[in-house]
């Protein structure tokens, strides 16, 4: 098979040929039709991870695909993959054939093409739980969403609304938005892009901090913070997986139907290289994944 390769932290991905993998028990071998290419996958790539494989190492944490050898799933299906170490922890998605732990898998529906089953694991799921077990957004509350454009910025403000919400983008380029207008703030973004907005929240709100691509610090006058008495929830998709996993059907079907949109970026599986740079390109849009 061809895989994508990393022989050291930060150096060029290579497309080399590999042996295929041998089925064994409580592992299913799919037949990679699209592998997402995320932030995750760069921090692993940069050696900035907490956990990473050892190298060489196939990245590549998301993919879909089709069974062709399974003692747990029927071959022929369809399948996305997500988690339980891949390209973390062992070898990754971003080859011909997927060697995967049993649980790594999901049914894909016959509607969703293999793209976004690729892609919609990460930002969905992260939209999702941000607002609904985490912020415990409630009907008719104001929302605020930095990075309203990317991929998780854009399906928070979608499902949000779809929550009966007033969603609105922030927009750094604007200048700060009105203070204290908003019960919960959604930050995909971080850095002083946070920093400014988190005067908005109405006292007693809730700010969710999903992401940090403007930068991994936030500068707080202490004694303002107390008076503001906003609450800061991290979002933790390592830890919350099963939550994310439970959403997971609901969520393709609202994308298979059209209530929720997500942009996917194809490239080549030969192109890692280029989908790794296009990624941490400020403003892009969607996803980029891998087609063999």
């Amino acid at each position: 098979m061809k895989a994508i390769r990393i022989h050291g932290f930060d150096a060029a991905p290579t497309l080399e040929e590999m042996p295929d993998p041998v089925a064994r028990p409580g592992r299913t071998l799919v037949r990679m039709e699209a592998a997402t290419v995320g932030h995750i996958d760069r921090t692993v790539w940069q050696g900035r991870f907490l956990r990473h494989p050892p190298l060489p190492y196939i990245p590549g944490v998301e993919a879909a695909g089709i069974v062709v050898a399974s003692e747990r799933h029927a071959v022929g299906q369809r399948v996305w993959l997500r988690g339980s170490g891949l390209g973390t922890l062992f070898d990754g998605t971003w080859c011909e054939l997927i060697d995967a732990p049993d649980d790594a898998l999901g049914v894909l529906p016959d509607a969703v093409p293999m793209t976004l089953g690729a892609a919609f694991f990460s930002p969905t799921t992260s939209a999702w739980v941000a607002l609904h077990d985490v912020a415990r957004l409630q009907p008719g509350e104001q929302v605020l969403v930095t990075g309203a454009s990317g991929a998780v910025g854009s399906l928070v403000m979608q499902l949000a609304r779809d929550a009966g919400c007033a969603a609105t983008a922030v927009d750094p380029k604007v200048g700060p938005p009105e203070v204290a207008s908003a019960d919960l703030l959604i930050d995909t973004v971080g850095g002083d892009v946070l920093a400014a907005a988190l005067p908005a929240v109405s006292p007693g709100g809730r700010a969710v901090l999903i992401g940090y691509t403007a930068g991994p610090s936030l500068h707080l006058d202490i004694a303002h913070f107390l008076q503001r008495d906003v609450a800061l929830l991290p979002l933790n998709m390592f830890r919350r997986e099963a939550a994310g996993r439970a959403a997971a059907p609901e969520l393709l079907a609202r994308l298979a139907d059209g209530r929720l949109h997500l942009d996917v970026q194809p490239f080549a599986l030969a192109d890692a290289a280029l989908a790794l740079d296009w990624i941490a390109q400020r403003g892009h849009r969607g996803r980029a994944v891998l087609v063999p």
